[in-house]
């Protein structure tokens, strides 16, 4: 039995990545020692490929993001230099950015409004810029690329496929091999969309090279015609895939094709139960002569290693398996169907279960979704309380996390400072801060979040039922990371977690201070989640632990709080048919979170997602006040809303934080004027587009007082 694996994670183990990547952009590395340093990554995945499976990818590393480089090598951006590629990714001209599917990853978007001149060729020169320069490249497809890209008219689709094809074709003369992933191929297409694909595809056969066609993240609803592709090898994925692995159950899969069967999670960090993972490959094998085994999505949504996690409860640690260790289910698995014994069965019974938490998500009634006061007169309420200015300024919650922040954090973390040392010295920053937005003439205040690592992992280490690590890095985009927690069992608040630091920071100032959560779809999205349990109940247990705290809020004096869920979108299945009942649970969640007093005023922040899809789904969310992107849609993102006749506030991301460039106050007045035509004036705050962690004082200061002087220009 054959196995193979794709997508390590680039990251490396000590976010190697990460630390080049960023030490060419301060100048402190120069091009051959990032180069030199990629190298070194790639040669340690291929060794780890190595070791474990018989075949792999071995041109699968990116300076930034695949999708950008698929963009560079058809010939859509020429860069001639290293500083031109990040200026793509990162500069004044950055594209878009947006959720790569159902995941926390973001990808480039390719604006093909935005290019006056299409036209496809083959960039040789951008491919080993890329790095993709091994025997074996993986590349992003061209019905995926075209279909995650923006600005293309329906009937250009087609051309723009069958032109971006012959790209495709010219390049697999210098390759022996290729994996081309087409991931898009799981989305509701359409007879016309799958006819295309059939006639491109088709237009690639009679190559000496092989192909290797990989989807994955669900089944692919026209699977008949996928099976007779003229490809060498279709990797599917049989974890979110079960009509697709019933359907080659039954009716088998071509002769002359090697069926590359997905059969470990590339997407959770659960172990699989490698018994049942024999027995598919049994039922598979008695229908499939050319068979393989392999992981069922990329490994790089899954940290690096499970190596010096010492710190995890060593039952809970029995279950993982991390990036590396998915590599070894994939060859025990293989080995287990030679005669090698099975590995002991995971976990069981009642570990991480509470059942006070179970009684009291059985107990939820309708009562507990609904507010019982109108926005309309919640409105009324929060204007006679607040008696904010037209255009009202605030910031998303964070702010820059300097050396010094997070120094103390860890010697906090470490036993090396005190809690009341530690306790003072956050304090401080709050005072620093309160004075800083008082002086930029701000309208609502935050308290910073200096005392947080990351918006989903601070949440998780004060919720029961969570564990957290100490190296589980992953990356969400370019080369920034997070660590993502483990949902294992039933979810409570045992404290208080948010409320001294945002009360303290009250107390300072006259102006409202945000108590600032997360909500539990997005813990959800951005954590491993519990499989054994409806993913629904999850959430509303989620939802009880933040609702107590809002309460905790009032009770300490403060009158607004924003939950943010930035992956309501992203979390949001693959198959439209799946929609209604995603969004059913994930509409209740918040609610749920927020049906508090209602002299409290709830605001949301989501980042950068295809609104137009899910907008009437928002309206659904019952907030008083919304924060969006706009800076890099130009605030014509706006226009969804217009459409969906929404009667709540929005505040506009009026500065785009992804990157260093600092807009100007005409800059962000453009925005607010575009959005201006389809939204009234009074229902508009101004607002950065996300939280300022990233950023550095500087452009943080300069950023903020163009801001804040943009909405003076407004009221006048």
């Amino acid at each position: 039995m054959k196995t193979c694996a794709y997508g390590l994670p680039r990251l490396g183990k000590n976010r190697e990545f990460k630390k080049l990547v960023e030490g060419f952009w301060k100048n402190s590395l120069n091009e051959d020692d990032l180069f030199e340093g990629l190298s070194r990554i790639q040669q340690e995945n291929i060794e780890k490929y190595q070791l474990k499976v018989d075949s792999f990818p071995d041109g699968e590393l990116t300076l930034y993001d695949p999708m950008l480089d698929t963009a560079i090598l058809c010939g859509l951006f020429t860069p001639e230099s290293l500083e031109e590629y990040y200026a793509l990714c990162r500069g004044g001209a950055a594209l878009e950015m947006t959720k790569w599917f159902n995941t926390n990853y973001h990808y480039l978007i390719t604006d093909f409004s935005q290019i006056a001149n299409v036209n496809f060729r083959l960039n040789l020169n951008h491919f080993a810029l890329c790095y993709k320069q091994g025997r074996f490249p993986s590349v992003i497809g061209p019905f995926t690329f075209l279909k995650l890209s923006k600005g293309i008219a329906r009937d250009r689709f087609a051309d723009l496929f069958l032109s971006l094809i012959e790209v495709y074709d010219e390049f697999l003369n210098h390759v022996e091999k290729i994996q081309i992933e087409e991931p898009a191929f799981v989305l509701d297409l359409t007879p016309e969309e799958i006819a295309l694909i059939k006639e491109g595809y088709g237009r690639l056969a009679g190559h000496k090279s092989k192909i290797t066609l990989i989807t994955y993240y669900d089944s692919v609803d026209w699977i008949e015609d996928l099976v007779n592709l003229p490809v060498s090898a279709i990797g599917l994925d049989f974890v979110r895939g079960k009509a697709t692995f019933d359907y080659v159950c039954k009716c088998g899969f071509p002769e002359d094709k090697t069926l590359i069967a997905g059969i470990v999670d590339g997407r959770n960090v659960w172990r699989n139960d490698v018994a049942e993972s024999v027995e598919q490959i049994r039922q598979l094998g008695s229908k499939v002569d050319k068979l393989v085994i392999s992981n069922a999505a990329p490994l790089f949504h899954l940290p690096v290693s499970l190596a010096g996690e010492e710190a995890l409860d060593h039952e809970l640690k029995t279950c993982l398996a991390f990036a590396e260790e998915k590599l070894e289910e994939i060859r025990l698995i293989a080995g287990c169907l030679k005669g090698e014994a099975l590995p002991q069965k995971m976990r069981s019974g009642s570990y991480g279960q509470n059942p006070d938490i179970q009684r009291k998500v059985k107990s939820l009634k309708q009562d507990d979704f609904v507010k019982s006061v109108s926005l309309e007169e919640r409105r009324k309420i929060h204007d006679a309380e607040f008696n904010l200015p037209l255009f009202p300024t605030t910031t998303i919650g964070s702010f820059p996390q300097t050396t010094e922040v997070r120094q103390k954090r860890a010697e906090f973390r470490s036993g090396q400072l005190s809690p009341e040392a530690y306790k003072e010295y956050v304090e401080g920053e709050i005072d620093k801060l309160v004075d800083f937005q008082e002086e930029s003439g701000l309208d609502v205040f935050v308290h910073g979040e200096y005392e947080r690592t990351d918006m989903v992992e601070f949440f998780a280490q004060h919720l029961e039922g969570i564990a957290t690590t100490q190296a589980g890095w992953i990356i969400s985009y370019g080369t920034r990371v997070y660590r993502p927690p483990m949902i294992f069992g039933d979810v409570s608040r045992p404290q208080p977690m948010t409320v001294s630091e945002i009360a303290y920071a009250q107390t300072k100032t006259e102006k409202p201070v945000k108590g600032m959560l997360t909500g539990a779809v997005t813990i959800i999205a951005w954590s491993f989640c519990r499989e054994d349990i409806p993913v629904a109940e999850v959430a509303y247990q989620i939802g009880l632990s933040l609702k107590d705290e809002i309460h905790d809020y009032e009770k300490a004096g403060i009158k607004m709080v924003q939950v943010d869920e930035a992956a309501f979108r992203e979390k949001a299945p693959i198959k439209r048919r799946d929609w209604p009942s995603y969004f059913e649970w994930a509409v209740k969640s918040f609610n749920l979170t927020t049906n508090t007093d209602p002299k409290t005023q709830i605001h949301t922040h989501m980042c950068y997602s295809e609104f137009g899809e899910i907008i009437n789904d928002i309206n659904q969310m019952d907030f008083d006040v919304i924060s969006i992107e706009a800076s890099r849609s130009r605030g014509d993102i706006i226009g969804h809303f217009e459409d969906a006749r929404f009667q709540r506030q929005i505040g506009l991301g009026v500065w785009d934080i992804h990157s260093p460039a600092v807009p100007s106050q005409d800059q962000m007045i453009d925005i607010v004027r575009r959005s201006l035509q389809n939204i009234p004036q009074e229902n508009f705050w101004l607002n950065p587009d996300c939280g300022l962690k990233t950023r550095q004082w500087p452009e943080v200061k300069e950023a903020l007082k163009n801001m804040v002087s943009a909405a003076h220009q407004l009221r006048t």
